[in-house]
């Protein structure tokens, strides 16, 4: 395990050729403007590079010590000079030949930061709109898989209403202690990777409502509690009105008179369901049950 241990040629079961033994990782990075459009940073590739020439993302071979995000994080400070602390990961898409995967990690923006070419390993970087994107000449890799990509740019919100996931799961005594539940709630779903039809890995931001006797219940990280000073649904409503118009809101609650609230401003809505059966197939995980046993 070191630095550089991923650097070499591999080949996948589909017979394709890939620079990166442990795989490889990109840094899809996204500002919206206050229009709402997506632009994205691409890197040219230095001519002498595989499939120099074209426009692609930052990234490379990962270290077999490193995750994803690790990996393109560090691809990113070494190609194009960007730090951590200028943004927010959302997400990890997998793009998997067999016996070798090369993951985009999707993050999001405040400002088109400065970006210039910090190695030899290419010849430009530049901000590019999303519409603008499919004209130029692509690596193949990232122009096979940007058509599913590109669905999933925007930044997306969770709110939780706390009080009627509570109810919902029914833990034993729970309506006794309810900031003990909630808290257990919160625990839980920090600790917890929530699943995504398109992303192999999905960072929302999650934000939870709470109130009454659960209303001084602290975040844990990762969880951001907003108290609610009065109706629980008004502060719901509230956070989605805050909301910008390109971010995705989703909403966890089954009453239905909130999930009309929030959908006439433009948020989606799912019931405690949805969010309560990832956390009972993560507690089947943790105790050695396979998920088809529950």
């Amino acid at each position: 395990m070191a630095a550089n241990d991923g650097d070499g040629w591999i080949e996948c079961a589909q017979g394709h050729r890939h620079w990166g033994l442990h795989g490889a990782s990109g840094l899809l990075l996204v500002h919206h403007d206050p229009a709402g459009t997506p632009y994205v940073l691409l890197q040219k590739r230095v001519w002498w590079s595989h499939h120099g020439g074209t426009w692609g993302l930052p990234g490379g071979a990962r270290d077999s010590h490193e995750d994803a995000v690790a990996s393109a994080l560090r691809e990113a400070r070494e190609e194009a000079a960007l730090g951590a602390d200028e943004l927010r990961v959302q997400g990890v898409y997998l793009d998997d030949h067999g016996g070798w995967a090369f993951e985009t990690v999707i993050a999001e923006t405040a400002e088109l930061l400065a970006a210039a070419p910090a190695n030899q390993e290419s010849t430009e970087l530049r901000w590019v709109a999303l519409p603008e994107i499919a004209a130029r000449e692509l690596h193949p890799g990232f122009a096979a898989t940007w058509g599913t990509v590109q669905g999933v740019l925007q930044p997306e919100t969770v709110v939780l209403d706390v009080a009627n996931i509570v109810g919902a799961r029914a833990e034993h005594g729970w309506w006794r202690d309810r900031a003990g539940a909630a808290a257990r709630l919160l625990e839980d779903v920090a600790g917890l990777g929530l699943r995504h039809p398109v992303l192999a890995q999905w960072f929302p931001r999650v934000v939870a409502i709470v109130e009454g006797a659960a209303k001084d219940v602290p975040g844990p990280p990762g969880v951001q509690v907003v108290p609610a000073t009065g109706s629980g649904d008004d502060t719901i409503v509230e956070v989605v009105r805050q909301a910008r118009p390109w971010e995705r809101v989703l909403v966890v609650t089954a009453d239905r008179g909130l999930r009309q609230r929030v959908g006439e401003l433009g948020a989606e809505s799912v019931g405690p369901k949805w969010l309560l059966s990832q956390l009972g197939r993560h507690h089947a995980v943790e105790d050695g049950l396979e998920p088809g046993h529950l």
